[in-house]
């Protein structure tokens, strides 16, 4: 069963280490993550950040037993787990599906999986319009005309820019 749960920050590593010992080996994590870009002190970083935050998705076989889930949430590092994801396993497995259909070899999300929702605005993620916000203009197949500030431009949906909506 898929569990939605959120951790205390910066104890990701601690939680999953402790869920580790609890289930064994077979126990399935998954965080979607992108590559962004940040400009710190004039130099440009490149950063990791997972896209639902403070969450984590995580599977076992045993996670169907109530008995286990009410001692889980008594685990070190986890904040609570989310109600009702008993009643949403198919929206959940979906969304790890969709995830993981527009991963890079490196386990990153890649622009194509933001290209899926509908957006008016957005705000570049990488590259060398980090941070700037831009309007969509008009949307084609493989461009978009985009309007940051005064300026109208276009960009080629594989460009490699990773932009997301605001």
């Amino acid at each position: 069963m898929w569990v939605v749960a959120k951790y205390k920050t910066n104890e990701l590593n601690f939680l999953r280490e402790n869920l580790l010992k609890t289930f064994g080996d077979k126990l399935e994590f998954y965080i979607p993550k992108i590559k962004c870009q940040k400009y710190v002190q004039n130099k440009l970083k490149t950063l990791e950040r997972f896209i639902l935050g403070n969450y984590l998705i995580f599977y076992h076989d045993k996670l169907n037993d109530d008995n286990i889930l009410a001692r889980l949430k008594y685990t070190k590092g986890l904040h609570y787990i989310l109600k009702n994801f008993k009643y949403n396993q198919n929206e959940i497995k979906d969304f790890v599906n969709l995830c993981k259909k527009f991963e890079d070899k490196n386990g990153y999300l890649t622009q194509d999986f933001f290209n899926n929702f509908c957006m008016k605005k957005g705000k570049f993620i990488n590259g060398p319009f980090t941070n700037m916000v831009f309007s969509i203009i008009s949307e084609q197949k493989a461009k978009l005309k985009i309007l940051i500030g005064n300026i109208k431009t276009t960009i080629s949906r594989k460009s490699g820019y990773l932009y997301r909506s605001i």
